[in-house]
């Protein structure tokens, strides 16, 4: 079957796997995948790929593997689809010819029991094949229909003659399109602010924006500014420390929330421990905690060693006031034990196994004096499923019990301020960010390693910013294994971040259905695409975003064909249009008119210059100063281009009549961005169909440096600065009040 050259052998497996065979950049130049890439990323889908007859096995086995395993594992359908049917695979004698029989029965998510035993009619054989002697017939099972949206196991017993087979699979039921709220179909257009957590100043916080804070500011743009969203960086848990492990983007896990974010003040327990207010007096812990807090940057480490000293004074209590009995059998006293207990048990084995992989990771710190990643940590604690791991689990309960404490603390405020953001009215509340990816070395690279390429990275080809591509330093989930595994990952991922507010961004959206890999070790330049089952993801996202009423929003910026931004828009997956490119064929600025309705727009990212920043070339010298502009020629060249961007950006405010008065369309006679100039340039996006607009902090205040230099590490002070003004400041800011009026009049609420 396979008597063909080794080099068509490897392109087939590679065809079998998603691995594209060519893919066109940006500038429409075509990259055509070698060799040398096909069988790196194979192998790194774990697929034996030494020679020619390594290859040959390869390919047999997964021609047989449909017959040999029975069924798909995982079937996904749309509700108002027409009946499907699903093939299965029995082995059956020789004799055992006409039709076969069939009984199953489906379950819920909770083990209820959605239907009776049915027993079908006789399936006729549709087809056979015999794979090492043995006979296998495939049949045509009809799907059971009109079930509620969610996740089912079906059970099935095939008999006749000799067959007797039991078969099992996941069905998961979808809607059509993602949840959006009903207004925006009716007209309605909000408008939000948009901040980095971390970056909030405060009177009150220890160095790094909180929970607290992020009430606060809740309370006063709900309330007094009439914002209808506030839209946030991705709040998952980090290592907190510098230089690699402090970009919200490339976290320990995306399943949880930094414990970093947590308002200590607001932790019932550290208002009762008389050793928490022994600590918060200590001359020398008010120290560390004043210079934390009075710090240009956030000090991650030193608030993480604040913080933690406090909670763990803060869990003995709790564990003292609120149980009884010795681990594992510790039994809840009081409400709030009951609450801790009841969210532990709903959490289920995901919470534990993140709790422990940071109970080992303190232990195996401890034991060598120093930060081991996972992978060199003796080979039985590596798997989660181990005997060893189990033992350690057993013997340090009470620690593993402290994480599961830490993120029950942070998700009660987190929560709470969602509900506070409901009752300011705001129609949409938080918005969040989900990461594209985690560091292969924290708790979700451990948990799901069966379903990461850890000897693979992701990134983005070649473009004009980078000519030989960007490696993200991420692993990227084996759309294979991910799909076998019955999308157990992409669903926990889903379920723990949607839970928080009322919509929520994805970063590089384009995964969904394809994804830049980039073997280890090789340069950028040599990665290709790996395609992903897109029908099944997009169902599942918009399976849970009904189930949570969130909207969601693709970043789907960069290298993205108009195919995927079509299937995302039929998804009902919002559009991230960015002022800054949104241009038509000559450079100019579209019009409002021009951009979608189902969009959120914004003047800036985190990833680019602030509007001052922008307008005053700051980035430009940033980057000269960086190295990444090598020559004066390039730096002239690239402020000679700002000039032209900014006479456009003005051609375009007085095309639609929004120039400020005094301002001419020389950007020569407006060296600064002034607070009329952002305004305009938001009631600019306001203007738009766009269901949503969000406006900077950092726009707002006038802030210059930008969150995040691509292409730097600890060059630049990445995701550490902080706002050039408290929150309590911005509360009496006139530029807020004013934007905010502004905004309200071109977008009111209908």
């Amino acid at each position: 079957m396979y008597d063909l050259p080794e080099a068509e052998l490897l392109y087939l497996l590679s065809d079998r796997a998603g691995i594209a065979a060519d893919y066109h950049d940006i500038a429409g130049t075509r990259h055509v995948t070698t060799d040398d890439t096909r069988r790196a990323i194979l192998s790194a889908m774990g697929f034996r790929v030494t020679d020619r007859s390594a290859l040959i096995e390869e390919l047999t086995a997964w021609d047989q593997r449909p017959w040999v395993q029975g069924c798909d594992p995982i079937c996904v359908v749309r509700t108002g689809q027409a009946p499907r049917e699903w093939p299965l695979h029995v082995r059956c004698e020789p004799s055992d010819d006409g039709q076969l029989h069939v009984h199953w029965i489906v379950s819920g998510e909770s083990g209820e029991k959605q239907g009776e035993w049915k027993e079908g009619p006789g399936l006729p054989i549709h087809e056979e094949r015999v794979i090492l002697g043995r006979r296998y017939v495939r049949l045509a099972f009809p799907l059971p229909l009109d079930l509620p949206i969610g996740y089912y196991d079906v059970k099935i017993w095939v008999r006749g003659g000799a067959a007797s087979v039991e078969l099992q699979f996941r069905l998961i039921t979808a809607p059509a399109r993602c949840y959006v709220p009903e207004p925006f179909h009716t007209g309605t257009r909000t408008w939000g602010l948009a901040l980095q957590l971390y970056s909030l100043r405060s009177e009150q916080n220890w160095g790094i924006g909180d929970f607290g804070d992020l009430s606060r500011v809740v309370e006063w743009a709900g309330a007094q500014l009439g914002a209808g969203v506030i839209g946030l960086n991705p709040l998952h848990a980090l290592k907190n420390a510098r230089p690699y492990h402090i970009s919200p983007y490339s976290p320990s896990s995306r399943l949880y929330l930094n414990e970093l974010y947590i308002d200590i003040d607001r932790v019932v327990e550290a208002k009762t421990t008389p050793d928490v207010r022994n600590r918060l007096a200590d001359p020398a812990f008010r120290a560390q905690l004043t210079k934390a807090r009075t710090s240009e940057y956030v000090d991650y480490e030193a608030v993480a060693a604040l913080k933690r000293t406090v909670l763990d004074l803060c869990y003995r209590t709790f564990l003292r006031d609120n149980f009884e009995g010795m681990e594992p059998d510790l039994k809840p006293t009081t409400a709030r034990g009951w609450f801790f207990h009841s969210y532990v048990q709903q959490e289920g084995k995901p919470l534990a196994e993140y709790a422990l992989f940071h109970a080992l990771e303190d232990e195996r710190q401890f034991v060598q004096s120093r930060s081991v990643v996972w992978a060199d940590w003796p080979e039985a604690y590596r798997v989660p499923a181990s005997d060893a791991v189990a033992e350690f689990k057993r013997r340090h309960m009470k620690r593993v019990r402290f994480f599961q404490y830490v993120q029950w603390l942070a998700a009660e405020q987190l929560i709470a301020v969602g509900v506070q953001a409901d009752e300011a009215g705001m129609p949409l509340g938080l918005y969040h960010d989900l990461a594209l990816g985690s560091d292969r070395y924290g708790a979700d690279g451990w948990r799901f390693q069966e379903v990461l390429a850890h000897q693979a990275d992701c990134g983005a080809p070649p473009d004009a910013f980078a000519p030989e591509g960007q490696n993200w330093g991420l692993s990227p989930s084996d759309p294979v294994k991910l799909r076998a595994s019955g999308y157990q990952f992409f669903i926990e991922l889903l379920r723990n971040n949607l839970r928080y507010g009322g919509a929520i961004r994805i970063d590089h959206v384009m995964a969904l259905f394809r994804l830049f890999w980039i073997p280890r070790g090789m340069p950028a330049s040599k990665g290709t695409y790996v395609h992903y089952p897109a029908d099944d993801l997009l169902a599942i996202l918009a399976l849970e975003s009904t189930r949570a009423g969130t909207l969601v929003i693709g970043e789907d910026l960069g290298t993205v064909p108009d195919w995927v931004r079509d299937r995302l828009t039929a998804a009902g997956v919002l559009s991230y249009r960015v002022l800054y490119f949104e241009r038509n064929g000559d450079g100019s600025l579209k019009s409002p008119s021009a951009y979608p309705s189902q969009a959120l727009g914004v003047v800036t990212t985190h990833d680019l210059p602030t509007l001052s920043g922008y307008w005053e070339g700051t980035d430009i010298e940033t980057r000269v100063t960086l190295g990444l502009c090598a020559t004066e020629e390039a730096r002239r060249s690239a402020l000679a281009e700002r000039q032209v961007d900014k006479a456009r950006l003005l051609a375009a405010l007085r095309a639609e009549g929004l120039l400020p008065n005094g301002v001419s369309d020389d950007p020569a006679q407006s060296p600064a961005m002034t607070a009329d100039l952002t305004a305009a340039l938001h009631l600019y996006l306001a203007r738009t169909p766009s269901w949503v607009v969000l406006a900077n902090v950092e726009d707002v205040i006038g802030q210059r440096a930008q969150t995040n230099v691509p292409g730097t590490v600890d060059q630049h002070p990445n995701w550490s600065r902080k706002l050039t003004c408290t929150v309590e400041q911005m509360m009496q800011d006139s530029r807020f009040a004013s934007l905010a009026a502004q905004l309200r009049s071109a977008r009111p609420l209908v």
